[in-house]
């Protein structure tokens, strides 16, 4: 009983003291974010301009501190935004507020939704650890080959399915064989390190692969410039190719792992049985989804309206039921839907166009002022939501001179996969670090390296295809 007691206790100041400090952080921001604003306000813009750059300072502290969960910050953008513009409460200057409420369901909620749906079927059937059984059986001869077809799978799947459910399921699989090998082996730190690592990278294969890429593209939309499924491809994948390849001989020479031997026997796991018909319907969907999103051009059915296509066919199938869609993670798309939002106030007031004026002063030419966006994107990513800084750098991006404008919400979104400096990095470290085999430290072998790789390969890549485009 009194254990039961002190138990409660504990939990209980524990409680109370996370709310105070969540609650006093929340309050030092909005004092911060005033501040900010009185004297950005002495610049002498207009009040809708002020109230913007208070709402956008807001949200970037509570990003950064996490005050409250990252989702929560886009529901105080939106109805801040609600408030300023739609009534006379806040400001007199009224606006139309549809604009911002339409990003609930604009083209990019329904394009993650349908990845999400496509994520959870194949979760469900076990074609995500089929994919995993493919990569031993046919790359598994020597460590070398396998490591490298782990990160080949992971960085395919990730394509597809989110870089945490991705992560989830390789380290899941590979934890027999790093239990056998031990916590000081080469090749566990080697598992442990490139498959978040690849998990991240290969998001940037497809526009559904990571939710800054989605972001890059609905903010192009709003100035006009269209991305297909296939032309993401076409500087995603290779892009992806080249940052696992050289990471991947990376850690070869790193790690010394030609001289290591593993014991394959641990990792071809038993296939459990599935129903087969629900596995071909996942299959079909997948099949039909993919091929009308790289046929856009042909159809002309965008692929906000094709992500309609999983989301009907594998609820008919009822291979996801109503308890699978309560778990799928909605807090993300509000997150993007606020930052869609903020970035549209941000343009229709006119604050992102004083910002671009100001970096235009600067005495630096405009190229550097795309590289300096690829850097605080990876800087900004390894410390925050990897979505939420490509919410912050996207509306600022969109406004650079052109061919920039178009290059860099491109070079942002790249650069935000490439953040694996520290296990908060991202959710697929966390992952791996979980384990209890792999240190902090560990981390910085990936994460120096991807700080520099991943900011150089997505000004390169974003740049070739820019300049192909226009």
């Amino acid at each position: 009983m009194s254990d039961t007691r002190f138990d409660a206790l504990k939990w209980y100041r524990q409680t109370t003291f996370s709310l105070l400090f969540d609650t006093s952080t929340f309050l030092g921001n909005c004092v911060i974010a005033g501040v900010l604003t009185y004297l950005f306000r002495k610049l002498g813009y207009a009040d809708e301009v002020n109230f913007v750059f208070f709402v956008g300072a807001l949200a970037i502290g509570l990003w950064i501190t996490e005050a409250v969960p990252p989702f929560a910050v886009s529901i105080v953008i939106v109805v801040a935004l609600l408030f300023g513009f739609g009534t006379d409460y806040i400001i007199d200057v009224r606006k139309p507020i549809d604009v911002y409420l339409g990003t609930w369901t604009s083209n990019v909620i329904w394009l993650l939704l349908g990845g999400f749906f496509l994520a959870e079927g194949m979760r469900q059937v076990e074609l995500d650890k089929a994919l995993f059984r493919f990569a031993v059986k046919r790359f598994g001869a020597t460590p070398e080959t396998l490591l490298w077809g782990l990160m080949l799978i992971t960085g395919v799947a990730s394509m597809i399915m989110s870089n945490t459910a991705t992560t989830a399921m390789m380290i899941s699989a590979i934890l027999p064989t790093i239990r056998v090998l031990g916590k000081e082996n080469g090749y566990s730190k080697a598992l442990l390190i490139a498959i978040p690592a690849s998990a991240s990278v290969g998001g940037v294969g497809t526009i559904i692969g990571s939710t800054p890429n989605s972001i890059a593209v609905g903010a192009l939309q709003e100035i006009g410039v269209k991305i297909t499924f296939v032309e993401w491809m076409l500087f995603g994948i290779p892009s992806v190719v080249v940052m696992m390849y050289l990471f991947f001989r990376f850690l070869l020479h790193k790690l010394q792992l030609k001289t290591t031997h593993i014991d394959l026997s641990q990792i071809l796991l038993n296939e459990v049985p599935v129903d087969k018909s629900k596995r071909k319907a996942v299959l079909l969907t997948l099949v039909l989804t993919l091929a009308l999103w790289m046929t856009e051009t042909v159809h002309g059915i965008p692929v906000a309206g094709t992500s309609a296509v999983p989301i009907l066919l594998l609820t008919l199938t009822r291979v996801i039921d109503s308890s699978q869609v309560r778990a799928l993670p909605w807090d993300t798309l509000m997150l993007v839907a606020g930052g869609l939002a903020l970035g549209i106030a941000m343009v229709e007031v006119g604050l992102a166009r004083i910002a671009m004026e100001t970096i235009s002063r600067l005495p630096i030419p405009t190229v550097l002022v795309a590289i300096l966006f690829s850097l605080i994107a990876v800087l900004l990513s390894n410390v925050m939501s990897n979505t939420a800084a490509a919410s912050i750098l996207m509306p600022l991006a969109v406004a650079l001179p052109s061919p920039f404008n178009v290059a860099t919400p491109v070079i942002v979104a790249i650069s935000c996969a490439a953040a694996l400096l520290l296990p908060v990095s991202t959710p697929p470290n966390a992952i791996a670090f979980a384990t209890g085999f792999v240190e902090q430290r560990d981390f910085r072998l990936g994460g120096i390296f991807f700080l520099i790789l991943g900011p150089l390969t997505a000004f390169i890549a974003a740049m070739i295809w820019t300049l192909l485009k226009i």
